[in-house]
């Protein structure tokens, strides 16, 4: 059964697990004890650490082990606004970052800090001028992921870096989703990852802090890994982390080759075999192995169930796979359609047999979720019987909505207006940018006795 969601996590690299497996027999004992199971301990928790700073681009000294990629960027994030707070409290995001920064900058805000999320544009970059505009005198710390975890777009880090340099502000640098294929570009101040998105094992992140950025961490003290992670070192998942680390960089070269070009294939003939698709993210400044295409009129949450069934392992960012029913905040930010939202993410080793069976296997799901869903099979033009009409989709979820407006939209003349009543707070991003694929116009959002009122103009 092919697995394309390796950005959630990718399988366990074979260096990983025959580290893993040595290590659970020498890495046992208490690596500060200084008798020979101790000593030997230490050994191997020292190699994995000098492994893994160079792959990383900093000093041993510099890097923590951490037990999650998450940790590492609350750890990251708390330790430099409080070695810095005598600048100010104010911190610099993104508007795509990782929930783990945003959840950090929302803590940050409820304890009296402030923090400003960086626009992006369409494709998910931010523009290193906007972000340069949002750093100020009391800006204590900026984040900036190295790509998006969605839809794979990378971020110009150097350039920002630059800015922030100039201004005297650290730039932390989540790079989770690209440090298994080349290093972070130079300039950043901190950096956090997570081993198993690189196919180490679960439960290893990865801190480092350059020598000179201010940095007091925060919660009980605690006398291992610099008092940056508290708790035994779990030195047998490390030792694997750093094996896998080193090996997944010396195979990148030629593998990121080999799955761009299976990238840039899906990414061709999905809008080519699927009707009403449209694929978001940066076409060439992106990750290797991650594409992100999203599809109108589509349930995610059944799009996926059925590619399960079909034995592909997908994932979304649609709101109908949260439990909490709204939008990817990337999808969102960028402005683009978040239903029938399908990322696929090829682990090393995919195959092009695989990626062309998900070829053929794809446009027919489409259908059928869509036929179940009553969705137009297209939009075609009837002669006109109103100026403007009313769809009442209240109490209605994911593309319910946006399939009703389709449904009316040519019983409208050119000039004619639809307005979708909807409390979703997916129609929200969902309508305009249904409005921007089938070039109509989006007039705007007006409030109801109930949600919202969004009204379309028809303009073909």
């Amino acid at each position: 059964m092919p697995y394309f969601d390796a950005a959630s996590s990718a399988p366990l690299h074979p260096v990983a697990r025959q580290a893993l497996l040595a290590a659970l027999d020498e890495g046992w004992a208490d690596p500060a004890r200084l008798y020979r199971e101790g000593r030997r301990a230490r050994l191997l928790l020292d190699a994995a650490r000098e492994a893994a700073a160079e792959a990383v681009g900093c000093r041993p000294d510099e890097l923590t082990f951490t037990s999650s990629g998450t940790r590492a960027v609350h750890s990251g994030i708390s330790g430099a606004l409080a070695g810095r707070r005598r600048v100010g409290r104010h911190l610099v995001v993104s508007a795509v970052e990782h929930s783990s920064v945003l959840h950090a900058a929302a803590t940050h805000e409820a304890h009296g800090g402030t923090f400003a999320e960086v626009l992006v544009d369409r494709a998910g970059a931010v523009s290193a001028a906007a972000y340069g505009e949002a750093l100020r005198e009391d800006t204590a710390l900026a984040c900036l992921q190295s790509a998006n975890h969605e839809v794979g777009t990378e971020q110009p880090v150097a350039e920002v870096a630059e800015l922030c340099r100039a201004s005297g502000v650290p730039l932390l640098v989540d790079a989770a989703q690209s440090l298994g294929w080349s290093p972070v570009p130079a300039g950043w101040s901190l950096l956090a990852a997570s081993a198993h998105k690189w196919g180490g094992p679960s439960g290893v992140g990865l801190l480092a802090v350059r020598k000179g950025v201010r940095f007091a961490p925060q919660g009980p003290a605690d006398e291992r890994e610099s008092g940056r992670a508290a708790g035994f070192e779990n030195i047998p998942a490390v030792v694997a982390a750093a094996a896998s680390l080193r090996a997944v960089r010396a195979e990148a070269a030629a593998e990121s080759v080999r799955l761009r070009a299976l990238v840039d294939l899906i990414r061709a003939r999905v809008p080519e075999l699927v009707p009403e698709v449209e694929v978001v993210g940066d076409p060439v400044r992106r990750l290797p192995h991650l594409v992100t295409f999203s599809c109108l009129y589509v349930d995610g949450e059944t799009l996926l169930h059925e590619l399960d069934r079909a034995e592909f392992s997908v994932s979304s960012g649609s709101s109908c796979t949260s439990s909490t029913l709204t939008p990817s905040h990337v999808l969102r930010a960028m402005g683009v359609l978040s239903e029938g939202n399908v990322r696929v993410s090829l682990p090393a080793g995919t195959t092009a047999e695989d990626v062309d069976r998900f070829l053929r296997v794809l446009p027919g799901v489409v259908s059928e979720v869509r036929e179940k869903l009553g969705a137009p099979v297209s939009v075609a033009p009837s002669p006109a019987a109103a100026t403007s009409l009313v769809v009442d989709s209240l109490g209605k979820r994911c593309p319910i909505p946006v399939i009703e407006l389709a449904k009316v939209i040519g019983e409208v003349p050119v000039g004619g207006t639809v307005t979708v009543l909807s409390d979703d707070e997916a129609a929200r991003l969902d309508i305009p940018a249904w409005c921007v694929m089938r070039e109509q116009e989006y007039v705007g959002e007006e409030p109801a006795d109930r949600g919202s009122a969004y009204v379309v103009r028809r303009l073909s």
